[in-house]
């Protein structure tokens, strides 16, 4: 079978991962923006970022045969940043128009402050004037209103549901996220978002239409190789191999066709 992972952080991931992820399946990668870890210094280190996803990225992707994509975004975290957030929102389109660029993402809330929203707003609000897919980050904590305070917003907004995905379900949240037109994202993820049994578990109740899994694999505790175990878990729930591959290949494949920048497999 083959994989793609539509939520993954490579940057932080060695080129071990690579080479083990193409030996487990995984032909392509969406990369979005996220937080390092610590503050930053300036907005000249977003964009220093930004440049690194778009530009080195690829090549290292590439050496093990795995397609590299990503997604711009000033992500929930750094949006409280008032001063990078304005600064960065003024170069943002420039760098959504560059070659393997998918989305905008992951945006969204993280402490569902005034200021994350403000930040949220205007993003939306770009990536529909470019008709750009969206990638939305549910909050950690406070996760059912976080995510209902988000559907607000983008009703409030205008905006194309078709082009989102709304990440990081779990089930307090899926029958929310499938009750609108977006795509419902799962992070499989050791202690802090679901394991494979509970992905699985979801898709048995709710089905596979316009549901993603992604491993949103980053500097924690994380995995890879999440997708292709998840397809393991799913094969030993009685998912037949179509049922397993439209969920981990085909749904996102279609979803991220809506970019141009997206060369379909």
């Amino acid at each position: 079978m083959k994989f793609i992972d539509p939520h993954i952080h490579m940057y932080s991931r060695t080129t071990d991962d690579y080479e083990n992820m193409a030996l487990a399946g995984i032909k392509s990668v969406i990369e979005p923006s996220f937080w390092l870890g610590q503050e930053r210094t300036s907005s000249k280190t977003l964009i220093d970022y930004w440049e690194h996803i778009i530009s080195f990225e690829p090549t290292r992707a590439k050496e093990s045969g795995i397609n590299h994509y990503c997604a711009i975004s000033i992500n929930p975290k750094e949006a409280n940043n008032e001063k990078l957030a304005q600064e960065s929102l003024l170069v943002m389109k420039d760098y959504l128009s560059r070659k393997g660029v998918v989305a905008l993402g992951e945006i969204g809330f993280d402490r569902i402050t005034k200021q994350e929203e403000e930040v949220f707003k205007a993003q939306l609000l770009l990536a529909e004037e470019l008709k750009l897919p969206v990638i939305i980050h549910t909050p950690h904590l406070n996760k059912f209103e976080g995510t209902k305070k988000t559907f607000e917003i983008m009703k409030e907004c205008n905006v194309t549901e078709s082009r989102i995905i709304m990440d990081h379900n779990t089930e307090e949240t899926i029958e929310l996220s499938l009750s609108h037109d977006v795509m419902a994202g799962i992070t499989v993820y050791p202690n802090t978002k679901l394991i494979p049994i509970r992905a699985a578990n979801i898709l048995k109740k709710f089905g596979t239409d316009r549901i993603l899994i992604n491993s949103s694999a980053d500097w924690g505790r994380s995995d890879p190789l999440s997708v292709p175990k998840t397809a393991i878990q799913m094969e030993n729930d009685g998912f037949s191999q179509i049922e397993i591959e439209k969920v981990l290949f085909h749904n996102p494949n279609n979803f991220f066709k809506q970019s141009k920048n997206y060369i379909p497999l």
